[in-house]
C-alpha cells in the first residue's frame, strides 16, 4: 500500500463523524459488506472515497442507487 493509499483512510471515530452515525453503525455496515475494513483486528480504518459514496446514497464508489 502507498503512503497515499494509507492517507486516505480514517479510523472509526473519524468515518461515523463523517457519515453522521455512531460508531456501532460503522462497524455493522463493515460486518454486512456495505463498506470494507482495513486494518488490524485491534484498529480499523476505511477508506474516504468509499465513505463519500455511502454518504451519496450509493453503497460503492462507482455504483449508483
Amino acid at each position: 500500500m502507498t503512503p497515499a493509499q494509507r492517507a486516505r483512510r480514517v479510523p472509526t471515530n473519524v468515518a461515523a463523524l463523517a457519515l453522521g452515525v455512531t460508531e456501532g453503525t460503522i462497524r455493522q455496515w463493515a460486518h454486512r459488506g456495505r463498506i470494507t475494513r482495513y486494518g488490524t483486528a485491534r484498529r480499523a480504518t476505511y477508506d474516504l472515497d468509499e465513505l463519500a459514496a455511502v454518504a451519496q446514497g450509493s453503497s460503492r464508489p462507482g455504483r449508483t442507487g
